[in-house]
Order: C-alpha cells, then sequence, then structure tokens
C-alpha cells in the first residue's frame, strides 16, 4: 500500500512537470514567432528610382594632376531593404550597365568602354552587394560590401548619410541616401597608364528608393 501511494506520488509530480515543460517551450516558440515576425516587418524594400531619374552614380580622377575629369553612369538597377529601428540590419545592391558610362567626350567615351579600360563586351555589368552596415552617428554609416568590376570582387567601404524620406505627391513612400568611396585602378584590372597622380577614382552615389 505503501508503494502504491508514493509511485502514485511520483507519476502526479512528473506529470505536473511534463505540463509545465509543455508549456513553457510553448510560450518561447510563441514569442520567438512573434519577435521574428515584428523583424520582418521593421524591414522595408525599396527599389531605386532610376525610372524618375532620382539617383546617381558618378565618378572622377584627376587628369594630369591639373583639374578633374568627372563622368557617370546613364543605367543601373538595384534595390535597399531598410529596416529604420535596426538600420544595421539593412543592405543594398546595384547593378550598373557599364557601356552607359558617360564622360561627356564621345572618343574619349570610346576608348574607356574598350580593353584598355572597361572593356565593355566582356564585362557589361558591375555588382555592388553589401555585407555589413556600421552606424556612426545618427544619419551616418559605414557599408562594406563586395563590389565587382571587370569580372574582380573586392571589397570596398561606401560612407554613407541619409538625406531624408516621406510620403511624395503620388501616393508612394521615399527615403534617399547619399555615399562616397574611392577604388585604386589596379585593384580592378585597369593596368593602362594614366600617371601618377589619376590612380584613383572618386566615386560619389545619391539613391532615392520607392516602398515596395
Amino acid at each position: 500500500m505503501f508503494l502504491k501511494r508514493i509511485l502514485k506520488r511520483i507519476v502526479h509530480h512528473t506529470t505536473r512537470l511534463c505540463i509545465t515543460l509543455t508549456l513553457t517551450l510553448t510560450l518561447t516558440l510563441v514569442t520567438l514567432a512573434t519577435s521574428a515576425t515584428y523583424s520582418h516587418a521593421e524591414t522595408q524594400r525599396y527599389m531605386i528610382d532610376t525610372k524618375g531619374a532620382h539617383a546617381f552614380i558618378q565618378f572622377k580622377i584627376k587628369h594630369l594632376g591639373y583639374s578633374w575629369l568627372m563622368g557617370r553612369f546613364n543605367r543601373f538597377s538595384g534595390s535597399f531593404n531598410l529596416d529604420e529601428a535596426q538600420p544595421e540590419n539593412s543592405s543594398v545592391n546595384v547593378t550598373i550597365e557599364t557601356n552607359s558610362l558617360d564622360t561627356n567626350h564621345a572618343e574619349r567615351d570610346k576608348h574607356l568602354r574598350d580593353k584598355d579600360f572597361f572593356d565593355v563586351k566582356q564585362f557589361p555589368q558591375a555588382t555592388f552587394v553589401s555585407q555589413s552596415i556600421t552606424l556612426t552617428s545618427d544619419k551616418r554609416a559605414k557599408i562594406t560590401g563586395l563590389l565587382t568590376l571587370k569580372g574582380i570582387s573586392k571589397p570596398v567601404v561606401l560612407n554613407a548619410r541619409y538625406i531624408g524620406g516621406g510620403t511624395d505627391p503620388w501616393g508612394g513612400y521615399r527615403q534617399g541616401f547619399e555615399a562616397a568611396t574611392e577604388i585604386e585602378l589596379k585593384a580592378f584590372g585597369f593596368n593602362y597608364n594614366l600617371g601618377p597622380a589619376s590612380e584613383v577614382v572618386q566615386i560619389y552615389i545619391s539613391l532615392e528608393g520607392i516602398r515596395q
């Protein structure tokens, strides 16, 4: 009789323990699912507004060390995912049509598109895909990403700044950023000798995205 009472108590406590563990596990899973849903809701996707010409990718390089030669890419596309609550979780990707290079000089542009420089027939696109974002102030961040140019992929850091965001007159919602960086020509296979003053290219980017 005594043994039966002991066994009954053990079964009772074991059942209570199983119920407690089940409830705890269920609540934990619900919390994680809610957090994941909330996190997903915080990230918004934006398409870069190239159709309305509200985005620019420009570059400049010194000419003989006496002045700046400036140019741009007229065709590119991309998007960015923005988490306003935690900007470090954001990301950006851009694809550039290298044949759209434009320095406002037809003969020079023809040479730049040739094998001495961009070799656009073999490498028609250049891409940038972000890998990490580090905030440096409320509106500034360093965006580390992989730049692929002439088939060579190397990490670069964009110094980015948030410009502003809000509704537009057409019922949409927009966010805008600018960024700058510089790259060494030889690092991406540009071996044409332009002289010691022209080994580094400065890049400026202005992007306005429309929320999807």
